[in-house]
């Protein structure tokens, strides 16, 4: 059995930039994160690099593009280059009926200005549901924007709801070069990396020598790092990425952050689908008197969550089943929230939702990333995130903050009955979900949300 020593030496061995405390700022709402992607556009010299699961075609999203070509057409050395869920910008909105892709939009908009915004569609699997691009990053110039939102009327604020996330900028030329780096390596130079904003799209079926090289690629796939000592003043940043379940340097990093806590865990996860791996190391933590808090959405701030009296689909039923994980967990680990030493927060503002993801361990180690800590994350989808080790604490009161922010819209559980059961859930709910437990089907879809 090895100690938390142990994996904090694992983490220690890695590669790392030395970037000053200072130049890392914390936002702390996605309409200041929308007016910062903006200003970033406005001010960038040399390059803008956005990389997202989508650019919505709505009212956010038609305005960073048209922000997008507006700096290009002040400077037209800016290299600007996009890129997107192959997948994703084919469709509409999952649970809104028929709509076209946002490529539609891409496509209408370089007619007029052709190779001014180039727009590029990463396809990581032959199949949405088998996985998707959530590596995450906005670069401009030697700024480096982080988030796990990606581009649209919700996630940016633009009108009356909104989906609150986390949202980091570092500044520092020798990460933005790493990041930069990765992007043009490892997507740039693909071959089944595709135009979006030309017609026609090749189609995914004709791609599948080319997407079989990416995906093995991506496997292998890391950053350029070269291995520095902070100095005082500043924090250890190692850049991650993973795919598959196999050899994936993020999870191996998470488990190893997890395992490395001597006193405290506090976690963001909008989903509550921990992996089999994951799930052990929660109760290791509890067992060794870990103090651990979880900050999870309540059903009700899901994003597919339908009140009840609006017309149900399937996809509707996805936030109750994290709640049943998510009750079941309440009661096996009954004890833990009565001594206080496991809270399980939950996040409910208004009609918004809630997207927040990421790590915080003992006031010296954190994980930002995009990942949902969830199955599909865990082996299907492209994620990335970065590792922040902090050992003179700079970053203390700035993490701090940005914790009590998180909090102020939750409320702790105290009994697992406080969560409903399938018996109170609408008619329709419960049938769906006694319907997939019937078929055994609720275990193949918990490796897919």
């Amino acid at each position: 059995m090895f100690t938390p020593a142990h994996y904090r030496h694992q983490l220690e061995k890695m590669p790392q930039l030395a970037v000053a405390a200072d130049r890392l700022r914390i936002l702390h709402s996605a309409s200041e994160f929308k007016q910062r992607i903006l200003q970033l556009i406005a001010s960038a010299q040399r390059r803008i690099y956005l990389v997202a699961l989508y650019l919505q075609d709505d009212e956010a999203g038609r305005e960073i593009l048209q922000a997008l070509y507006a700096a290009k057409a002040a400077r037209p050395a800016l290299d600007i280059k996009v890129f997107v869920d192959y997948h994703r910008a084919q469709r509409g909105l999952i649970g809104k009926g028929k709509q076209s892709g946002n490529h539609l939009l891409y496509q209408a908009l370089a007619a007029e200005c052709p190779d001014a915004v180039e727009i590029y569609g990463v396809p990581v699997k032959r199949r949405e549901w088998l996985g998707v691009l959530h590596l995450k990053g906005f670069l401009f110039d030697d700024t480096l924007l982080y988030s796990g939102a990606s581009l649209n009327n919700i996630y940016l604020h633009q009108q009356a709801r909104y989906r609150f996330d986390r949202y980091h900028e570092l500044e520092d030329a020798e990460l933005a070069r790493s990041w930069a780096q990765f992007i043009v390596h490892y997507f740039g130079r693909a071959e089944a990396v595709q135009r979006l904003d030309r017609a026609p799209i090749t189609p995914i079926k004709a791609l599948r020598p080319e997407l079989r090289r990416l995906k093995l690629s991506l496997e292998q796939a890391s950053y350029d790092v070269p291995n520095a000592h902070p100095r005082d003043g500043e924090i250890g940043v190692t850049p991650l990425v993973g795919l598959g379940k196999r050899r994936n340097r993020l999870n191996r990093t998470i488990r190893d952050l997890l395992r490395a806590a001597e006193r405290e865990v506090f976690i963001c996860t909008p989903y509550f689908n921990p992996p089999k791996d994951v799930a052990r190391d929660l109760a290791k933590l509890l067992r060794r008197g870990v103090r651990l808090t979880l900050v999870i959405g309540d059903k009700t701030a899901n994003d597919f969550y339908i009140p009840p009296g609006e017309p149900f689909n399937t996809v509707g039923g996805l936030p109750y089943l994290y709640e049943v994980n998510l009750r079941r967990f309440a009661q096996k680990y009954q004890r833990y929230i009565d001594s206080g030493q496991l809270n399980l927060m939950l996040w409910r503002h208004e009609q918004n939702s809630y997207h927040l993801k990421g790590i915080f361990v003992d006031e010296t180690l954190a994980m930002i990333t995009g990942s949902n800590l969830n199955p599909r994350a865990w082996a299907l989808d492209l994620e990335n995130g970065l590792l922040i080790r902090d050992h003179q604490r700079l970053l203390q009161h700035k993490f701090a903050d940005e914790r009590a922010n998180i909090l102020v819209h939750c409320h702790r559980l105290h009994h697992f009955s406080q969560l409903e059961q399938i018996a109170d859930y609408p008619d329709e709910v419960r049938r769906l979900l006694l319907r997939l437990q019937r078929f055994k089907a609720h275990l193949l879809l918990r490796q897919l949300i």
